[in-house]
């Protein structure tokens, strides 16, 4: 397994070596490459170079090009402008080099990272006892895509699912269950549907309030059984395990629906924490980092005010005694540095509590737990809209189920590829149904710069038309349908043949995979990814259209043609793989 020197980096090492040749002071100068539409590649980095040794650009740039080897790999350069360097490859290259992908396995050339850590992630943080809704879906698909990725590229990655499961709501919840103990018993014995669980903690977390709101005596009942909850009784704990049981049941359904592992060792919700809660005020208060203001323990910062300008702080214990969501993120923060032993700590949370974990970040940093060594980042993400491009909300102004959302596109999905379905079976129809829909809206969402906040648009979302994961789905198929009607014609690498424009421009996209895992995973960035596999997708429709695969010329061309059908649906097949995306055989 070995990871294959990219065309970029040929060129660049080559360029590099002429320019150190040229202009020996220079040292080991950047040629500054890019990919161009005039020839394959250009470099810039003359004019700069040129300045600095106060010489003429285009005279250096001819100096340049006198010393670069042309032959294997460079096929030629020529001065432009006021000393660009416009490059042209072999085609010789390309195919070569494709080659090497593709006997590389799955990995496709794409190599590990030079200096991998172990970073936690912090993602798909759903609430005990309370539905799913729109809200959830982000940090779910971003998370999940994210984890998918840095571990292709060779990084440790622990999983952390920081449900909310502690709370004052808890003691309402336990004190009814008390005084109606068979509200949360199933129906019959066997396996219970989310659907089921949800309805059972919907309905009893519904009559709990209506009592709690209506009956000052339960109320006074349900507050004292706080205090027992976070004392640690027995009853009182069991009884909040149920809450947490029951609505993992619920939760798995969900995850199962959007085609996602969460695993149980990895739930740690704040309840996890919670013996550490009372150390790390300690710690915080004894280093000076947190003070003692009205009561309440709270660390200052000059740069958050509120509209009054006095400073906002970072309550970690308020004036009663109770802790707040600080105490418990600054706890996580200490267990997942001392004892998972992070080198990262990576958040995906909704942008709108990015002034909470910069607070949260500069007290860890404060108090020494994060450092040059240990870096805490919020890969903080946008609102989903609704067509209007208000806050997604039904017509009743509720925020929206997010399993009614995910049937749904799983329906109009069913609908798409039944239209076009040659010979699938009803079975194979709804599998693929919920293959197609459960794509279509993750990668509606990783195609949208996490930041930025994106419209909810199923009949869009659905499209074979445009910048969607069904397009990219039916390209993929399209590809596996050719090479079964290829038969005994197997794909092979024919270096010597000469490529067609649409050729080449697969071909040197084809290339750009690994360098763009590597940039993906260092900025936590899937949208370039799905922005990568689109352009795919688009240049193979060209060379599709262009290029005949099976009616090629001669059995070399059909065979080379094949492979660079073959190369493209692996690599499709892999990328889409990294955003949690299936990509079926037949559609």
């Amino acid at each position: 397994m070995a990871s294959v020197t990219s065309l970029t980096a040929s060129v660049h090492q080559r360029l590099a070596d002429a320019l150190s040749a040229a202009l020996p002071e220079a040292g080991s100068a950047d040629p500054l490459l890019r990919r161009s539409d005039r020839a394959d590649f250009q470099a810039n980095g003359i004019l700069a170079l040129a300045k600095k040794a106060k010489a003429n650009p285009r005279d250096l740039a001819t100096q340049v090009v006198e010393r670069i080897t042309t032959g294997d790999v460079i096929k030629d350069v020529e001065v432009s402008g006021p000393g660009f360097l416009n490059v042209t490859i072999t085609d010789k290259a390309i195919t070569e080099n494709l080659a090497a992908r593709y006997a590389d396995g799955e990995r496709l050339g794409v190599p590990f990272a030079e200096h991998p850590g172990t970073t936690v992630i912090d993602y798909a943080q759903p609430n005990v006892a309370k539905e799913m809704h729109v809200g959830h879906l982000r940090s779910a698909v971003i998370g999940d895509a994210v984890v998918q990725i840095l571990e292709f590229t060779g990084e440790s990655v622990i999983r952390r699912h920081h449900i909310g499961d502690w709370g004052t709501q808890f003691g309402m919840l336990i004190q009814y269950l008390i005084e109606h103990p068979h509200e949360l018993d199933h129906k019959k014995s066997g396996e219970v549907s989310g659907e089921e669980a949800m309805s059972n903690l919907n309905r009893l977390y519904k009559a709990a309030r209506a009592v709690f709101d209506s009956d000052e005596e339960f109320k006074t009942r349900a507050r004292r059984r706080v205090v027992d909850l976070q004392a640690g009784e027995p009853e009182t704990l069991a009884l909040w395990q149920v809450f947490v049981d029951e609505s993992k049941i619920y939760f798995n359904s969900v995850f199962d629906k959007l085609d996602m592992e969460i695993r149980d060792a990895d739930v740690v919700g704040e309840s996890g924490y919670n013996d550490m809660l009372d150390e790390t005020c300690r710690l915080l208060e004894e280093s000076g980092v947190a003070v003692r203001s009205d009561g309440a323990l709270c660390v200052f910062f000059d740069d958050v005010k509120g509209p009054d300008g006095n400073p906002v702080p970072l309550i970690v214990k308020k004036s009663d005694g109770g802790y707040g969501y600080a105490a418990t993120d600054l706890s996580a923060i200490r267990d997942r540095v001392f004892q998972l032993k992070a080198s990262t700590l990576l958040y995906v949370v909704d942008a709108r509590q990015s002034l909470h974990f910069k607070m949260v970040f500069e007290t860890a940093r404060r108090a020494g737990w994060l450092n040059d060594d240990v870096k805490a980042h919020q890969l903080a993400f946008g609102t989903v809209l609704g067509k209007d491009g208000k806050p997604f909300k039904t017509r009743e102004g509720e925020t929206v189920r997010l399993v009614d959302l995910l049937d749904e596109a799983i329906e109009r999905a069913s609908a798409v590829v039944r239209e076009k379905a040659q010979d699938l079976s009803e079975e194979e129809i709804a599998e693929r149904g919920g293959q197609v829909g459960i794509g279509a809206v993750k990668y509606a969402d990783l195609s949208t710069s996490a930041n930025r906040d994106y419209k909810f648009d199923l009949d869009q979302m659905v499209s074979l038309n445009g910048d969607t994961s069904v397009y990219l789905q039916y390209a993929y198929a399209r590809i596996q349908s050719i090479l079964r009607k290829a038969g005994e014609v197997r794909p092979a690498a024919h270096p010597e043949l000469e490529l067609a424009a649409a050729e080449r421009a697969l071909g040197l996209h084809l290339d750009r995979f690994a360098e763009t895992v590597a940039e993906v995973a260092e900025e936590y960035a899937p949208h370039k990814l799905a922005a990568y596999l689109y352009q795919l997708a688009s240049h193979y429709t060209t060379f599709y259209s262009e290029c005949p695969v099976l009616k090629a010329d001669t059995p070399a061309q059909v065979e080379n043609r094949l492979f660079l059908c073959d190369l493209t649906a692996r690599t499709l097949h892999q990328g889409m793989a990294l955003l949690g995306i299936r990509t079926p055989e037949r559609l």
